[in-house]
C-alpha cells in the first residue's frame, strides 16, 4: 500500500511538471501571412512642397514567407496627370515583438501609362510598418520624366 501511494505521488508530480506553454502548441505563422491584405486610409503625396491628401487603398500580397509585394494605388486626375497602379515586388520583412517592418532602398519598374506608352518609375527610401491592423508606408517616387519627385506617406487600417 505504501508503494502504491508513493507511485501515485510520483506520477502526480511528473504530470504536474509537464509544460503546457501556449507557444509549443501554436504553429509559427510566416511574417508575410500576418500582413497580407488591403489597407485603406489617408495618403499624403507631396510634390514640390505641396501636399495633397486623399483616401487610398494599398494592397499587400505574399511574395515569400518573409517578403511581400505592394500595389500602390492609382493617383492623380485626368489624362497625363494620372499615375497608374504601381507594383513594388519582394519587400523583405522582419518582426520584432508586435511590429513587422520592411525597408527597400530602391526599386525600379515599368508600367503602361495613361497614354498607352511604357513608363519607368523608381521607388526609393521605401519603408513599411505593420502593427495590429495598422499599416504605415513612406516612399519617394520618380515617375517617367516628371521633373519633381513625389514623397508619399500612407497610414491605413486593414479591412
Amino acid at each position: 500500500m505504501k508503494f502504491k501511494s508513493l507511485l501515485l505521488v510520483a506520477l502526480a508530480f511528473v504530470v504536474s511538471m509537464s509544460s503546457c506553454s501556449k507557444d509549443d502548441d501554436e504553429p509559427k505563422v510566416p511574417v508575410a501571412d500576418q500582413v497580407v491584405g488591403s489597407y485603406t486610409g489617408d495618403e499624403v503625396i507631396t510634390i514640390a512642397g505641396e501636399p495633397e491628401t486623399a483616401t487610398a487603398t494599398f494592397q499587400f500580397t505574399k511574395a515569400g514567407d518573409a517578403a511581400v509585394d505592394m500595389v500602390i494605388p492609382q493617383s492623380g486626375e485626368g489624362g497625363m496627370m494620372v499615375i497608374p497602379p504601381l507594383t513594388v515586388k519582394n519587400i523583405p520583412l522582419s518582426k520584432v515583438d508586435d511590429t513587422i517592418s520592411g525597408v527597400l532602398l530602391s526599386y525600379k519598374g515599368t508600367v503602361t501609362g495613361s497614354d498607352g506608352s511604357e513608363k519607368e518609375f523608381l521607388i526609393s527610401d521605401l519603408a513599411v510598418g505593420f502593427q495590429g491592423k495598422v499599416a504605415v508606408v513612406t516612399y519617394t517616387l520618380k515617375y517617367g520624366k516628371m521633373p519633381f519627385d513625389m514623397t508619399t506617406f500612407f497610414n491605413g487600417e486593414k479591412k
